[in-house]
């Protein structure tokens, strides 16, 4: 039986990796805190390390596990900008991630977190909940007939636009690599970063983090916008400039941001800090406004996602035990 090490491990973790098929062959060594150059010798004696977002597999990380044995790094998410794969690739270790777990899970996420932001929705809660049945400032607006800028049209950019497209809204889209074909099946089109910000009443982030799109909205881009816009992120969080976004707030340039994501949320999402003083002042800011909506890096938290995560790390993780090949898409 083949020794997994899990890092950064959550309920749902214990519960759905396990199951999956192949999961019972594996032994599980499931442990909360996450994986880090400090944390590494503690995957002695496990052939493969299974990680999420905010674990730091960098290149002293990836040394201290060569040195434990370690020969696979299974990312259980889509994004790995926390993983130096040169260093992986020369210590022999290969990477593999789950690309398309559930492309719906965010795509609805998204729409969710726009509908709720539109309709006021999270303020009404909050109210009648203390017996406030008034509508006074709830007045919100209609997604249909509004322009909304789709910014990347992988997968979950792709679903987001077509859900958008049954409201009648107009979408356009931005993509260094347009997918026509969709696009005119959809209604949808595309035109470049700049026209597309100045146009939309309501810009969505799909792009993953690479050096060309991180603080892809900054101080620049979002002065291109409609006053009033409406932003929402469920991709990552270091896409957005936060002290940019804040000016914008507190000016009425931004009309509303929704966000899933959060440029410095490592030790925060996922964490349970009530009770304790919040460091963050940035974060702090957002949390201030009526106007901004946020949920804590859980557009992912479904239960077909969950399970579509486990099978595919579970899969890769086995072949790798019988020295099979991994699965089509996942090896970086």
């Amino acid at each position: 039986m083949h020794e997994v090490a899990v890092y950064d491990t959550r309920p749902y973790d214990r519960e759905y990796l396990p199951l999956a098929p192949g999961g019972e062959a594996l032994r599980w060594r499931f442990n909360e805190f996450r994986l880090s150059s400090e944390t590494a010798p503690s995957a002695q004696g496990a052939e493969a390390v299974c990680v999420f977002v905010n674990d730091r597999v960098d290149s002293t990380c990836l040394e201290r596990l060569a040195q434990a044995g370690v020969r696979l790094v299974a990312l259980r998410c889509a994004g790995y900008n926390n993983v130096d794969l040169g260093a992986a690739r020369d210590l022999r270790i290969a990477v593999t991630r789950v690309p398309a777990y559930s492309p719906h899970a965010v795509a609805e996420h998204a729409i969710a977190l726009l509908l709720t932001l539109s309709r006021r929705i999270h303020r009404a809660y909050n109210r009648v909940r203390e017996l406030n049945f008034s509508l006074n400032g709830l007045v919100g607006f209609e997604i249909c007939g509004k322009t909304v800028g789709i910014i990347g049209t992988g997968r979950i950019g792709r679903i987001t636009a077509q859900i958008l497209r049954g409201a009648e809204a107009n979408v356009l889209a931005f993509d260094p690599y347009p997918a026509a074909d969709w696009a005119r099946q959809f209604g949808v089109q595309y035109t470049d970063l700049s026209s597309l910000l100045r146009a939309s009443d309501i810009v969505s982030l799909h792009v993953p983090l690479l050096p060309e799109t991180r603080r892809l909205l900054n101080a620049h881009t979002i002065s291109e916008m409609k006053r009033g816009v409406i932003i929402i992120n469920t991709s990552r969080g270091k896409l957005i400039d936060t002290a940019a976004l804040i000016h914008a707030l507190k000016s009425g340039h931004v009309g509303g941001v929704a966000l899933d994501v959060y440029e410095e949320e490592e030790g925060v999402f996922f964490e349970d800090l009530s009770g304790q003083v919040l460091m963050d002042d940035l974060l702090s800011r957002l949390l201030t406004f009526p106007n901004v909506l946020i949920t804590s890096h859980q557009g992912f938290l479904t239960r077909e996602a969950l399970n579509e995560i486990a099978r595919v790390t579970v899969a890769n993780i086995s072949r790798l035990a019988t020295n099979g090949p991994f699965l089509d898409g996942t090896t970086l």
